[in-house]
């Protein structure tokens, strides 16, 4: 099925276009869409009509309770990675997202054909009044025979008119206070909706959505330190070069505050020349005493977080650049970093670590035998994805002198081929008469039981000159051990972070590079204290001595496991195993930035002390002491954060529910009050107004005991007294979270406005911030609970009365789209028709190592629990009407294999009631060659095909106009 093709249903009567509007809001477009009623229909409008109501508040269905919980808020947009927070360290979600593009041009159509009006199940039309609509049609009483038959014909269209306007007036009155009137609708509170609009306007387009027409506009701050520990100074990059290409400003100048930090230019220009070459800069980073700026150019991107290019260094003074390597001035570098003094840059090249010192016109190498296998200072494919999610394996000790980075073997690590048929991303060309054979990368990629890279900890000692490694009894086998933090602390210590190789056992090791020793200073056994796992989270904050200020000794504060839930807590001296406990309470610590005001001993951190689908920003003493709100926690917030060097600023962005905006402003522990607004998003909100957006009801629903959170997203024109089909939406990797109170107008906003459909997402066990009881109840037996709530959700929406319980179905990208396999294998057609899986993970034996084996335990210590999780019940999927499989053929993520493996499996069983579509050298967020707008259309028009009955045509989920209402339709 090609995108263009528009369905028209089969059996339109099933089917009432419901374009009634409040009557305080009628307008001409809606004038116009009522001549599509027919006569009957209109006729049929003067009965009194008795609304369906809702089930009670309480919903008990089997072992399902669901509760109303919180008001309502149109849906609005999710950009899925926070720049200064993250809420799931899960990496099988899709990269990029279908918000980051630009505004919709396309003109909106009046017609509810084209528009595509919500067909809603009529609760009264039936077969027999189309029947009559046809006998009425071919009469020939109805004939006109000359001109007193004319006149006659004008007379009854003229008194079926009048009967119709008056008919509409009574149905407008009667729906509104039947609407009003109606329980079911009294969680919907316009009052307390993201914008404050009414939900009557244009419906939200599906290429508004993809083209960035709802997103946000969010200001980027760089906080940095001053050359003499400055706070408040800030990064700037302007690529209009009106006050300096890139510059350093303290925050305070803004507001006339002369006494601060002297604003400085350290680039004019954007433009720079060396050697008659010319370049503009990817990315800069100034060296800490502002002296010269570390640039990167001709930027390319490798895998997810990774990327090459060549660099160069920039002297502020003279405004003059020259190679980092001058031996080598166009040479291809994977990652170079500034020593915190300044006064040198070491860096990665072919997999070999060099040292630049500024002083000389030559680097020394610092490694020799990388190649292919072995890594220096950079991660591998799988600790790029699923450790560190970034492309560093180096740290710079506090001081400059040491530097600490990983060696990464991967010689045993088997390779797996990712085709590429349209492109050659190598860049080499195809020796004569292979041009038609396609671009193949080999990529070392451990999946789960097979051998994982082998990584140790080096250190490089500057003065020296030399690598050393250091020996801590009692440590895991190299095939047995993951790295996953490096933190520096004073005097030459760092604190390493390993867990095993199923990330259940972490052991904090303290080196001391100048004695070259170390130590296990804490073990917790995670499988023991809950039968969890370690997230591989870098968010440990080093705290250095201050006795004047109370802190005798160095310390730590880290994440930890108190009472079932993530916490924060304060390990000082290093080798005390008792932390002081920053944070107690059933929420949830959010891994994201946190900041230590030194000078107060003051914590700043988000977390969900409120509900698990906000966030607000805290304080609380380094002795536990003083908690208290930095947002205010009296309003439904969803906020990120980003502090200032010092503790003393922040950058607060608030995300929802309401339309965002960012604000710079002072902490609590700086007296100098300041508050600047860099964002209100004001035409975002004008286009908030303008638009038809669902309603968002938040609510809570118990299965087995665990207390989940579920989000409805409702047509703007609901009505009880109608039939709606029901679409559930789903990621549910584990730690993850969906349901939030981030403004989001997304697919689903599309799908609920233009569609006119319910969307539906619960987050169920497994998933982040509703502690770990629920969280690692999933463990070893990945998509079994989940699928379960999925399904109990769904029984529960079923019974509610304005819901079609024939037409639901599920969707999901990743994860989301094993989940969405799972559900439909598990549920077998009993609850859930259809569903749509896109790049999904059919069998976890085919997933990478460290993420599978963090939930799964390895193959080998648990059989049976893959053999379970993955998609095997072909039966069971037969017994669904129809799915929808879409994949990028050149997912280095999750493999093509999985999509390919479900297909033998089907074939096998000879089960036909499926869909498929694949897009060549797309990766896992499949963009190649407009795929990712293709990826929607596709969902768009299988759901309008599931939800109308049609299988030959796709597209608009109008239904089709009978011939009288055509006939109507002339006057």
């Amino acid at each position: 099925m090609e995108r263009g093709d528009h369905a028209k249903p089969l059996s339109p009567s099933r089917y009432l276009i419901d374009r009634s509007p409040d009557l305080g809001t009628l307008g001409s477009d809606d004038l116009l869409s009522f001549k599509q009623l027919p006569l009957l229909a209109i006729a049929r409008v003067l009965k009194p009509k008795i609304c369906a109501h809702e089930p009670p508040k309480v919903a008990q269905i089997g072992d399902a309770k669901m509760v109303d919980k919180e008001s309502s808020v149109p849906l609005t947009g999710r950009p899925r990675k926070s720049t200064a927070s993250r809420a799931s360290t899960d990496t099988l979600s899709s990269d990029g997202s279908f918000l980051a593009h630009n505004a919709d041009t396309r003109p909106y159509r009046k017609s509810a054909e084209m528009t595509g009006a919500p067909p809603y199940r009529d609760l009264e039309e039936d077969e027999e009044d189309f029947e009559a609509d046809q006998e009425l049609l071919q009469s020939p009483k109805v004939k006109s025979k000359g001109n007193r038959a004319t006149k006659l014909l004008w007379a009854v269209a003229s008194l079926c008119l009048g009967v119709w306007l008056v008919a509409l007036v009574f149905f407008l009155i009667h729906k509104r206070n039947a609407v009003q009137s109606d329980p079911s609708t009294a969680a919907v509170h316009e009052a307390d909706s993201a914008t404050g609009t009414t939900s009557y306007g244009k419906p939200v387009t599906l290429d508004s959505v993809l083209e960035g027409f709802w997103s946000s506009r969010r200001q980027s701050i760089s906080w940095i330190a001053g050359p003499n520990g400055e706070d408040g100074l800030l990064l700037e990059r302007d690529v209009w070069g009106k006050k300096g290409y890139l510059r350093v400003e303290d925050i305070r100048s803004r507001q006339g505050d002369v006494d601060g930090f002297d604003s400085r230019i350290l680039m004019n220009s954007g433009s720079i020349t060396v050697n008659g070459r010319s370049f503009s800069p990817s990315e800069t980073w100034p060296s800490s005493d502002l002296k010269t700026v570390l640039i990167l150019a001709d930027k390319e991107k490798n895998w997810r977080h990774s990327f090459t290019g060549t660099y160069w260094l920039f002297d502020v003074e003279s405004q003059t650049a020259q190679p980092l390597d001058p031996e080598n001035p166009e040479a291809i570098i994977q990652l170079a970093s500034w020593s915190p003094k300044s006064d040198a840059v070491v860096f990665t090249r072919d997999n070999n670590m060099y040292l630049r010192k500024l002083s000389s016109q030559t680097v020394t190498p610092i490694t020799k035998d990388g190649n292919k296998d072995l890594f220096y200072g950079i991660p591998d494919w799988v600790y790029e994805e699923e450790v560190f999610e970034g492309n560093s394996a180096t740290w710079w000790s506090n001081d400059g002198n040491y530097v600490a980075f990983l060696r990464t073997n991967e010689s045993m690590v088997p390779e797996f081929p990712v085709q590429y048929f349209m492109s050659r991303p190598s860049g080499k060309a195809p020796s004569p008469g292979l041009e038609e054979y396609p671009d193949v990368r080999q990529i070392k990629y451990p999946k789960a039981g097979a051998p994982n890279p082998v990584v140790t900890l080096e250190f490089y000692d500057l003065e020296k000159n030399a690598v050393f490694s250091v020996d801590v009894p009692g440590g895991f086998e190299n095939d047995d051990r993951l790295i996953i933090e490096v933190v520096w602390a004073s005097n030459g210590k760092v604190l390493v972070k390993e867990t095993n190789r199923e990330s259940d056992i972490l052991r904090n090791i303290l080196v001391d590079v100048t004695t070259r020793t170390g130590k296990t200073i804490r073990t917790d056994n995670v499988e023991e204290t809950d039968g969890g796992w370690v997230e591989p989270i870098q968010s440990t904050i080093f705290v250095p001595a201050d006795p004047e200020n109370g802190r005798p000794e160095d310390g730590y504060i880290d994440t930890i496991i108190h009472d079932g839930y993530d916490h924060l807590g304060y390990f000082t001296p290093f080798d005390n195993p008792v932390p002081i406990h920053l944070t107690s309470g059933q929420w949830e610590v959010v891994d994201s930035s946190a900041a230590v005001d030194l000078k107060n001993g003051i914590v700043y951190f988000v977390a969900t002390k409120e509900s698990p689908t906000q966030r607000h920003v805290y304080s609380v003493k380094l002795d536990g002491s003083d908690f208290k709100p930095v947002t205010n926690v009296e309003k439904l917030g969803y906020y990120d954060v980003s502090f200032s060097h010092g503790g003393g600023y922040a950058l607060l962005s608030y995300e929802g529910p309401h339309v965002p905006w960012q604000k710079v402003i002072n902490t609590p522990s700086n007296q100098d009050a300041y508050e600047e607004v860099l964002e209100e998003n004001k035409d975002l909100s004008k286009r908030v107004e303008q638009y038809a957006l669902p309603a968002e009801i938040y609510q809570n629903i118990t299965i087995d005991g665990f207390t989940l959170q579920v989000v409805e997203r409702r047509p703007p024109h609901f009505n009880p007294a109608k039939k709606y089909p029901v679409l559930f939406y789903l990621y549910g990797g584990p730690n993850s979270q969906m349901v939030d109170r981030r403004f989001t107008v997304d697919f689903h906003s599309y799908v609920a406005s233009s569609l006119g459909y319910v969307v539906v997402t619960v987050d169920g066990r497994g998933t982040g911030f509703i502690g770990r009881k629920a969280r690692t109840a999933v463990r070893g037996n990945l998509g079994y609970w989940e699928a379960h709530d999925q399904i109990e959700t769904a029984k529960a929406w079923a019974r509610k009365s304005y819901v079609d319980e024939n037409h639901m179905a599920i969707w999901g990208w990743s994860y989301g789209g094993f989940m969405t396999l799972k559900t439909l294998e598990q549920d077998a057609g009993q609850t859930f028709q259809y569903g749509m899986a896109v790049a999904p993970v059919t069998d976890w034996r085919f997933y990478d190592s460290i993420y599978t084996e963090r939930y799964m335990h390895t193959p080998a210590n648990n059989p049976d629990g893959y053999e379970n999780a993955a998609i095997s019940n072909m039966t069971a999927l037969s017994q669904n009407i129809r799915f929808l499989v879409m994949h990028g053929v050149s997912d280095d993520n999750v493999h093509f294999q999985n999509t390919l493996a479900l297909l033998d499996k089907l074939d096998m069983a000879n089960v036909e009631n499926y869909d498929v579509h694949v897009f060549p050298d797309s990766d896992h967020s499949i963009f190649f060659h407009n795929a990712h707008k293709m990826v929607y259309d596709r969902l768009s028009s299988f759901l309008t095909n599931a939800f109308t009955d049609e299988w030959h045509k796709v597209g608009s989920a109008a239904p089709a106009l009978s011939k009288l209402k055509r006939f109507l339709f002339v006057f």
